[in-house]
């Protein structure tokens, strides 16, 4: 029988594996079902198991992400920019439409406030978009 370190992870992170197991993500099918558990997560307040557990299933949906779909090299900000003006709407609509305040979208894209957890699951949804995009760039050796 192989042994397997645990780190001595809360209960919670075993519990999550059995909900949705972490394993490579095959197809776009899969992927759309880990980017909805995903977003479930997001809006969650995860113990370190779930943190752990969330930061695991991420990997694997950026893996496949990076393999399969084009590269996207914006930060978050440049991204809800964009996505505002692709879809036509004010900031003042899209504050309206998610439940974000409108000053927290501008903050955020004039580059003075960061994206919370949450921000990025009710986007993601609205914009029907991976939440991966908005994260930020990650540096070389990441």
């Amino acid at each position: 029988m192989v042994s397997i370190v645990s780190r001595n992870l809360p209960d919670s992170y075993f519990e999550l594996v059995r909900e949705f197991p972490l394993t490579r993500i095959q197809d776009e099918k899969h992927l759309a079902q880990a980017q909805e558990f995903l977003d479930g997560l997001l809006g969650q307040d995860l113990d370190e198991g779930g943190s752990a557990y969330l930061d695991a299933l991420s990997d694997f949906v950026e893996k496949y992400e990076a393999e399969h779909e084009p590269s996207c090299d914006a930060a978050p900000e440049d991204v809800l920019r964009e996505l505002i003006c692709a879809s036509g709407l004010s900031q003042q609509q899209l504050a309206q439409d998610v439940g974000i305040a409108q000053s927290t979208i501008s903050a955020v894209i004039n580059g003075g406030r960061k994206l919370t957890a949450r921000h990025i699951t009710k986007l993601a949804r609205h914009f029907n978009v991976s939440p991966a995009v908005f994260l930020p760039l990650r540096s070389g050796g990441d």
